[in-house]
């Protein structure tokens, strides 16, 4: 059976971790990778035994399945050049710039029949793996993700750049609508919000408390659950937990075990499963739209209120 053949398009920061884990594995093919900064890709390429494409065109003559690990104005070009021709994709979050451009890709890949994954890493992090597990009816959540700055992804905002990930999360987790939003964010170091707060209520009654911010001295990455039987306290940097149950004698207190791994590696696994049998991937185009837009509403409601200021 002839491998999966796959590469990489933009190795920066985070590209060149999907090509160093597309490199480790040994179930697919890794045959090249693509950047409008040549000197680096060719560098790069050369480090893992692959092709430093030319052009975009040819990169996808080189590959079935392709990781976008370009800036996020680019997201939807590349995706449309890839799908058009039948590849399968996984897009570095957020999806694209706009709810419009995101849902175009997703209907893109329904309708050719290729996998469209997007890279909602946290996802595969054991400790959600735990947490969905213990799961019974939450109804209330709150999330800290907190970073020093990072001098990349700056063209978003934390908004777009780090809670969507909690969002994401959160909404796969509540699965109901979304009945009203607030929010707040401050930019600091750049254009737009570095710090911001998010409170959603949701249909069901559930409440989501979610703070972000990219100009921490401290990194944070934690999600805390309460639920009628449960308090969850989780945090994925150290994939680590702990569950407080209410008792006839007392709380009790347990650790949750977790068995560590790299979420990214994880997730690379997961889509060139998916490219090569079908299996629908855990956060689709149209699961990525939905966090985008939640996010764009956040955004929205964050500079609105900055104007009136």
């Amino acid at each position: 059976m002839t491998k999966l053949r796959v590469g990489v398009v933009g190795v920066g920061h985070i590209g060149s971790n999907h090509a160093r884990l597309y490199a480790e594995q040994s179930v697919a093919e890794f045959t090249a990778i693509y950047d409008t900064d040549r000197a680096k890709a060719e560098q790069l390429a050369a480090a893992h035994g692959v092709r430093a494409s030319a052009s975009l065109a040819e990169f996808i003559e080189q590959v079935d399945a392709a990781s976008i690990a370009t800036p996020t104005n680019s997201h939807f070009e590349v995706a449309r050049q890839l799908l058009e021709r039948g590849k399968h994709a996984l897009i570095e979050k957020p999806i694209a710039e706009s709810p419009i451009e995101a849902t175009q890709l997703a209907q893109m890949a329904a309708e050719r029949q290729v996998v469209l994954q997007v890279g909602h890493v946290e996802r595969f992090n054991p400790v959600l793996s735990a947490l969905e597990a213990r799961l019974t009816h939450p109804r209330f959540i709150e999330a800290h993700r907190l970073s020093p700055y990072p001098n990349r992804s700056t063209d978003i905002g934390v908004v777009l750049d780090l809670m969507i990930h909690d969002l994401e999360i959160i909404l796969h987790l509540v699965r109901s609508p979304v009945q009203t939003v607030d929010a707040v964010g401050v930019p600091v170091l750049s254009r737009g919000e570095d710090i911001a707060n998010a409170r959603i209520r949701f249909e069901n009654g559930c409440v989501a408390n979610i703070t972000s911010s990219r100009i921490s001295p401290e990194r944070m990455r934690k999600i805390r659950v309460f639920q009628e039987d449960a308090y969850l306290s989780l945090d994925y940097q150290s994939q680590t937990g702990e569950i407080f149950r209410r008792t006839p004698t007392g709380i009790t207190r347990e650790e949750v075990e977790i068995e560590r791994d790299e979420p990214l590696k994880r997730q690379l696994a997961s889509f060139i499963e998916c490219a090569a049998t079908g299996r629908a991937p855990k956060v689709s185009g149209f699961e990525a739209t939905a966090a985008l837009e939640l996010a764009v509403d956040i955004t929205q409601r964050i500079d609105a209120a900055r104007q009136t200021q």
